[in-house]
């Protein structure tokens, strides 16, 4: 299984164009974080989990030629903006894409997409299959199991993904005892550190580290990060060795 990270950033702390910061001025292609989103290889699938505003960039970007199925955590425009995006994998591949959402996210999508969901179909638009994802009930996608997991983003129930030894969890500000036990003995797991500042509905860098020693996985990534965190070398300096920070374009095999 190959994982790229799409993007690792956030609308939350996102700069004005006259930003001044050492973040927003930075060279360094890892301190460029465009909307969250991860692309995941099977040995017989293509798989997205969610589509921000940035989705079509970040398809071009990663040279991606083909999709399976798109996987959203929760209903944040930040998430789900670029869903029309598959359109030209439905024109070229001759395909449905299968979306797996929660009924509440599903509800989202109905109005946010309505035109996709219209009696009155036109042609050219996006063509989907919705399948409805239940926490507690695991289900596949080709040969490969998906496990959801049910965390709280502040009062918002959203859904991470746990695909074999791969852990996937952005949002979070809290998790129940019941989906640690479901991570726990992952080998990679990606959490979300949006800043050093308390935030009410997301991880903190202290958060997400102190979550991460407790699942003990081989290598944690933060993911979900703003420009309030700091720049990625410096941050990434001081995090333990196993804890490291995600960037966009970052590839990992399982």
């Amino acid at each position: 299984m190959i994982v790229t990270f799409l993007g690792t950033g956030t609308s939350q702390g996102v700069p004005v164009i006259a930003c001044k910061c050492e973040v927003c001025q930075s060279n360094d292609k890892k301190n460029n974080r465009l909307r969250t989103s991860v692309l995941i290889e099977t040995n017989d699938k293509t798989i997205v989990v969610d589509s921000g505003p940035d989705f079509r960039y970040q398809l071009l970007r990663e040279k991606v030629e083909d999709l399976d199925a798109v996987l959203f955590t929760h209903e944040h425009k930040d998430h789900i903006a670029g869903l029309d995006d598959i359109r030209p994998f439905n024109y070229l591949l001759g395909k449905v894409i299968d979306v797996y959402a929660t009924e509440r996210v599903q509800t989202a999508l109905k109005r946010e997409f309505y035109y996709i969901f219209a009696e009155t179909k036109y042609h050219g638009l996006p063509q989907i299959k919705l399948h409805t994802v239940n926490n507690g009930e695991n289900f596949k996608i080709g040969e490969t199991e998906i496990i959801p997991l049910e965390v709280m983003h502040h009062l918002l129930p959203i859904t991470g993904y746990r695909i074999g030894d791969f852990t996937y969890i952005t949002d979070a500000k809290t998790i129940s005892e019941t989906s640690f036990n479901k991570i726990k003995g992952t080998k990679i797991l990606v959490i979300n550190a949006l800043q050093k500042e308390p935030h009410i509905s997301h991880f903190t860098l202290d958060e997400a580290v102190t979550f991460a020693e407790k699942v003990g996985a081989e290598t944690t990534y933060l993911t979900h990060i703003s420009h309030n965190l700091g720049l990625h070398d410096v941050v990434e300096n001081d995090l333990p060795s196993n804890i490291r920070l995600a960037y966009d374009g970052l590839k990992i095999e399982l």
